[in-house]
């Protein structure tokens, strides 16, 4: 058997209990996890925390000594398989490690891979093409990779700690959103759903693989001309979990125009046939408590709470392009409220 045989005839997706963001741990039970472990601030020195725990934003950001315009942004995201092709699987993970630098308005500079492979199970052939496909995806990025770390796993897992610079006075945040600013969404929902559908009949599809390979870096350069200060990107809770955070730590409440909210083809039709992930329903189930769904249908509730990998910038703000699904107001009964 070729080693490009081989390759096809091994489906990553059926190695890993969970796949992409949606094998995240559920969001009530990590911040309980967190709660309290915020560290204390650090004296004698002149590199302050600008955004740490305490809001659960996208990436840390610290300020770098000396260099009073510039920051450092640093975060790190990894997953199971999200599809079965080992090269587009790299190149996702990628893409969605990069895109928590771009959901601060930072530029990514250095990567590292952070790789776990069950290496009696899978031939390292496949890792390679993991590794290529991450730094393919970086290197359109203008991300250098600097090597990494592997462990032996009994599941594969993939993804990048990833260090950035950006602008400490032009950062984009979550909780900077303000009543009267319209809500903007860079990309549209479904990924998960049809991740879900990939990973039980092997169907491949390419709407899903597109928008999950493409980076964040155009729409965070529209959202900071835009004069955009709030911001933050959709993965694994899902629209309204990201939401729910942004909204809780702004201290508003967000109003979601359902029928404006944009999806891929085919997700509407996986939500129908049953193709929803359990961290999906935790995520609706996380919600639920902060939200008025007024009369918005099951289906539509479980694609708001689709747990997405690599999705979209969700900004406070008017981006050019991209579907305005919502607002902001001032702080009502709930955080939510679904119109």
């Amino acid at each position: 058997m070729t080693p490009a045989t081989r390759q096809a005839s091994v489906r990553l997706t059926q190695f890993a209990h969970g796949g992409g963001c949606a094998c995240k741990i559920p969001p009530g039970e990590l911040e309980e996890v967190v709660s309290g472990l915020t560290a204390p601030s650090l004296t004698g020195g002149d590199s302050p925390l600008l955004v740490g725990l305490a809001t659960g934003d996208d990436a840390a950001v610290v300020g770098l000594p000396g260099r009073a315009g510039t920051a450092v942004v640093c975060t790190a995201d990894f997953f199971t398989p999200v599809v079965d092709d080992p090269y587009d699987w790299g190149r996702i993970a990628a893409a969605n490690a990069l895109s928590d630098v771009y959901a601060m308005g930072g530029r990514p500079l250095l990567a590292v891979n952070l790789l776990g492979w069950p290496r009696d199970r899978l031939p390292f052939e496949l890792a390679r093409e993991v590794l290529r496909g991450g730094l393919d995806v970086a290197t359109e990025a203008g991300c250098h990779v600097g090597g990494g770390h592997s462990v032996d796993d009994p599941e594969p897992k993939y993804g990048m700690a990833v260090t950035g610079v950006a602008d400490p006075a032009r950062l984009l945040r979550n909780d900077t959103g303000r009543p009267g600013l319209p809500l903007s969404l860079t990309k549209p929902l479904g990924v998960g759903v049809l991740n879900n559908r990939h990973k039980a009949t092997g169907e491949r599809f390419e709407q899903a693989i597109a928008t999950m390979t493409a980076l964040n870096r155009d729409a965070s350069a529209a959202a900071l001309a835009a004069g955009a200060s709030c911001a933050t990107d959709v993965t694994g809770f899902g629209l309204l979990g990201h939401l729910h955070k942004l909204a809780r730590a702004s201290g508003v409440t967000a109003v979601l125009d359902t029928a404006a909210v944009p999806y891929l083809a085919g997700a509407r039709e996986a939500v129908r046939d049953g193709y929803v992930s359990g961290g999906t329903r935790r995520n609706l189930e996380w919600v639920a408590p902060y939200t008025d769904f007024g009369d918005t249908d099951t289906d539509t509730r479980l694609l708001l709470a689709d747990a997405q990998t690599s999705g979209g910038l969700l900004v406070a703000g008017e981006v050019p392009g991209a579907p305005v699904i919502g607002e902001l107001v001032p702080r009502g009964d709930h955080s939510l409220v679904l119109r």
